[in-house]
């Protein structure tokens, strides 16, 4: 192996949940959850950085950290929904491993997400519409990803074998 497995997608796509369970099947690598380090480092949750300073403020924190993750090898990276919009980070990761784009329906989204309230993009009134046009808006970026995975119709255990499986085709080429 030794290439870098990078995670992207709409929130709840299932970013977070497939780079831990690829951190627990390939021994050698090590997870770095974006939006995590972007909580601990500052010691306060995304949505309360969206409250007390400002989207803007977050977005140039999470370009930091993706540049400071962007180093050496055999790093999974999960990065939270938004920061593939931004073209320096996507330039980034692109470069530095294999893009994989988590996509899910809508529905199976908004389902997801229907209940969780840290997600400072989505607490507005209709949140399914925000999603769609969230989605709408991200989807030409999204399609840049090396590699594209529908989570909405493949188990947990699938997704990450075919993730695996394109990293080790690519690192014996």
């Amino acid at each position: 192996m030794g290439s870098n497995i990078v995670l992207i997608g709409m929130p709840a796509s299932g970013k977070t949940t497939i780079g831990k369970l690829l951190a627990e099947n390939l021994n050698q690598y090590i997870l770095y959850d974006t939006d995590s380090i972007i909580e601990k480092t500052n010691g306060m949750t995304i949505s309360e950085i969206f409250k007390n300073f400002s989207e803007d403020y977050f977005r140039k924190l999470e370009y930091d950290t993706i540049k400071m993750v962007c180093t050496g090898k055999n790093k999974i990276i999960s990065i939270g929904g938004g920061a593939f919009e931004n073209p320096d980070n996507r330039a980034t990761l692109l470069k530095f491993g294999k893009v994989f784009y988590l996509k899910s329906d809508l529905d199976v989204l908004y389902y997801r997400i229907s209940k969780d309230s840290t997600r400072p993009l989505l607490q507005k009134e209709n949140p399914k519409k925000i999603l769609e046009e969230m989605l709408l808006r991200r989807e030409e970026n999204f399609k840049k990803a090396h590699y594209t995975v529908d989570t909405s119709s493949l188990g947990e255990d699938e997704i990450v074998r075919f993730i695996i499986d394109e990293t080790n085709a690519e690192s014996s080429n």
